[in-house]
């Protein structure tokens, strides 16, 4: 097999994807974290500021791009969204490439996507995870955020697609009751990757 075995990572809100990407990284696996790219190329001196800019100048702050008044701009014209994915896209495709360049010698690799069925990427991985946790669970994490309602949540989970949904679609799926399980879980499906990749 050429490269390392990619594995795609998503999971609904409050089902703890930052927390397992952060227990991948502590074993060792190199992450990609699509949401810290965009934060990076919206950021100042990140390579979307500019073109982000051009198209949506209210956006446009202080050498960065105000995610707020993107926001707003988004909300004001429907075929906005489509201007701005043109733009970040295939920017986030050069992150994610550049990313894998890097660590080709790396026998495993996990790749942090919110949105990794809705975008397709999951065509492009050898793998997918997909963390989930009991619906009482989810919520309780969720409106522990500050100032998160149970109204925003549910227009959240509605716009979202299914966990069900997502969970059916996965190669694999983590349960994230607790720390130590998951840990746990975690710790054994890279063991069982990394031998089937040295398998193949």
């Amino acid at each position: 097999m050429k490269g390392p075995f990619r594995l795609g990572l998503t999971g609904s809100i409050g089902m703890g994807k930052s927390t397992t990407a952060q227990m991948f990284a502590a074993e060792g696996v190199p992450v990609w974290d699509a949401d810290a790219t965009v934060h990076a190329l919206y950021a100042p001196g990140g390579d979307a500021v500019a073109p982000v800019g051009a198209a949506f100048p209210d956006a446009l702050r202080d050498g960065a791009i105000d995610r707020a008044a993107l926001k707003a701009a988004l909300a004001r014209d429907a075929g906005a969204l489509a201007r701005l994915e043109a733009i970040v896209h295939p920017l986030v495709a050069a992150s994610r490439a550049a990313f894998l360049r890097a660590h080709a010698d790396a026998g495993l690799v996990l790749l942090d996507v919110p949105l990794l069925f809705e975008t397709g990427l999951d065509a492009d991985l050898d793998a997918t995870l997909v963390v989930s946790a009991p619906p009482e669970v989810q919520r309780r994490r969720v409106l522990a955020r500050p100032g998160m309602t149970g109204e925003q949540l549910d227009l959240i989970l509605a716009r979202q697609m299914s966990d069900a949904d997502k969970r059916a679609r996965a190669t694999h799926v983590i349960e994230t009751r607790d720390m130590e399980s998951t840990r746990a879980e975690v710790r054994a499906l890279i063991e069982r990757l990394r031998d089937a990749r040295d398998r193949s």
